[in-house]
């Protein structure tokens, strides 16, 4: 894996995990293509590229951190205060309990489909096939989202675990996290702000979780020595750079415009993936 491979790998991470268009699913197609064009089986996969993977998120995870570092500072203080007093009432003593709350549902969800997800990486025409399913449902929670003559911009318990149940089906290349939890936010009549900026909040305990354990899980530790570093810490300075940015201006279109764009994107690039792959490189 050359470091231009991995800065590329850090470009599309970096700007897919926030925008609703699955980082996940781009990961695999970019890793896919690359695989067609250079001869390689799509059903082999390194425990390298497995890693880079893992810190490609543990990149954006550090934007996310770094962005809402003020709110999150304010969270954790209003957590530990409210654990001291026993009284929850606060704004942000009410957000640290919907995103345990919202984890752990998460964690019940995404647990089961792990497997499945795992076999997705090496089924791109199925992966373009639910990249459709994400556009559709971006279409849908905007058009409901339209209809609505009031919206909320607090988040509630109800739609904390609705939006982790989103979250956990993510976990399937192809579904968008952030499309699927903005979505859900919207069709719990919550403004697009809201739910984006929450969205964001409720995946910083599950990448942080996923970057720490999965290693161990499902790496050898004796193969570490054997990774070319450069390529990966490239590839996440790279990941955590265009991460930041594109909260930033993310958070500042979804203020404005329709989530509409992204919905056209991600079923024209579904369309297009499972058509390539299925038909042309033959692997469904």
């Amino acid at each position: 894996m050359s470091i231009l491979q991995a800065i590329i790998m850090g470009i599309v991470q970096g700007l897919s995990e926030f925008l609703p268009i699955s980082s996940s699913a781009h990961l695999v197609i970019v890793s896919n293509i690359y695989k067609v064009l250079t001869g390689i089986e799509l059903a082999q996969e390194s425990s390298q590229e497995i890693f880079l993977d893992i810190m490609l998120h543990l990149g954006t995870l550090i934007a996310v951190l770094i962005y809402f570092r003020k709110d999150i500072l304010k969270i954790l203080k209003a957590f530990f205060i409210a654990l001291k007093t026993k009284d929850f009432s606060s704004k942000y003593a009410k957000l640290a309990l919907y995103i345990l709350f919202g984890t752990i549902t998460t964690v019940f969800i995404a647990f089961p489909l792990h497997s499945v997800a795992e076999n997705l990486v090496f089924s791109p025409a199925i992966v373009g096939i639910l990249l459709i399913i994400t556009g559709g449902i971006l279409f849908f929670s905007e058009a409901y989202s339209k209809k609505l003559t009031e919206k909320c911009t607090d988040i509630n318990l109800k739609t904390s675990i609705l939006m982790a149940i989103a979250q956990g089906l993510a976990a399937l290349p192809g579904f968008s996290r952030s499309g699927l939890t903005i979505a859900t936010g919207l069709l719990s009549k919550r403004t697009r702000t809201a739910a984006a900026e929450y969205s964001f909040l409720l995946s910083i305990p599950i990448i942080l979780g996923a970057s720490m354990l999965y290693p161990f899980i499902k790496i050898d530790m004796t193969e570490f020595t054997q990774f070319n570093w450069s390529s990966i810490i490239w590839g996440t300075i790279v990941s955590a750079i265009v991460g930041y940015i594109c909260i930033k201006y993310f958070l500042k279109f979804v203020g404005k415009y329709s989530l509409a764009f992204f919905g056209y994107y991600c079923i024209i690039i579904g369309i297009g993936t499972f058509v390539f792959f299925d038909m042309f490189a033959g692997k469904f």
